[in-house]
This record gives structure tokens, C-alpha cells and sequence, in this order.
């Protein structure tokens, strides 16, 4: 099985941008953690900033990849062009956030990308991108 995490903009600084939000570890060494976890699955990942480099990743992978996990960051309330690039593939999206979206500004309540999304999983962290993995994973769900 191949999966791939796209993370957007910002999602470079974890580890180091607002810790008490987002925490203190990097994405790099929970990937690394992430993937000894779950070896039997090929786990690819993909960071940037900008908007266009995102949709051309899902233009990309999107019909390559079992499933696809995608922090759109700050684009998910803005981005009609992400909303429409992840409906345009067949690989399964699960949309990640990391803190509880809901809970924030008015504004973040809004997701353009939801709708289109296999599902969503936020709130609990980097944890969430775990969570989101075994929803694609065959014959398997989370154990709450």
C-alpha cells in the first residue's frame, strides 16, 4: 500500500512554530516514527508553501496513490483551486489538521476541501495524521 501526506503552508516549521499548539516535535522525526510504526505501508510525504505546487502534487500522485493524506493549512478555508484539484483525482483524501480547527477563529470553521475528502480527522495533534492513516489502511480501523 502507498500512501502520501501532503502538508501546506507552514507545516515546514512544526517543532518550532507555536509549540504549546502544535508541539515541539518536527514532521521529520514523527515520519520517521510514523513509518517504523506502520513498515508494511510505503509512506511518501510532500511539504510546500505554495498553493500551485500543492495542486500539482495532487495533479501528480492522485491517481498513483492508495490514499492520500492532506494538512491544506491556512489554504483550506481560501482554496476553491485545492477543493477542486482533490475532487478531480481517484486516489482517497483524508483531510488532517492538527489542532482542533472548530475551536479556533470563526474562519477556520470553514473548509473548502471537506466536502470532497474521504473524511477528516483534527484535533488530536500529530496523532491525527496516524489516525487518518488507518482509516485508508485495508481491513483496519481505529481502535477508540
Amino acid at each position: 500500500m502507498k500512501v502520501l501526506i501532503i502538508n501546506g503552508p507552514n507545516l515546514n516549521l512544526l517543532g518550532k512554530r507555536e509549540p504549546e499548539m502544535y508541539g515541539n516535535i518536527t514532521f521529520d522525526d514523527y515520519l520517521k516514527e510514523l513509518r517504523c510504526k506502520y513498515p508494511e505501508t510505503g509512506i511518501a510525504y510532500y511539504q510546500s508553501n505554495v498553493e500551485g505546487e500543492l495542486i500539482n502534487k495532487l495533479h501528480e500522485t492522485g491517481f498513483a496513490y492508495d490514499g492520500i493524506i492532506f494538512n491544506a493549512g491556512g489554504y483550506t478555508h481560501t482554496s476553491v483551486a485545492l477543493r477542486d484539484a482533490v475532487k478531480a483525482i481517484s486516489s482517497p483524501v483524508v483531510e488532517v489538521h492538527i489542532s482542533n480547527t472548530a475551536s479556533r477563529e470563526d474562519f477556520r470553521n470553514i473548509s473548502l476541501i471537506s466536502g470532497v475528502c474521504r473524511g477528516t480527522v483534527s484535533g488530536f495533534g500529530l496523532k491525527s495524521y496516524e489516525l487518518a492513516l488507518i482509516s485508508l489502511l485495508p481491513d483496519k480501523s481505529p481502535e477508540i
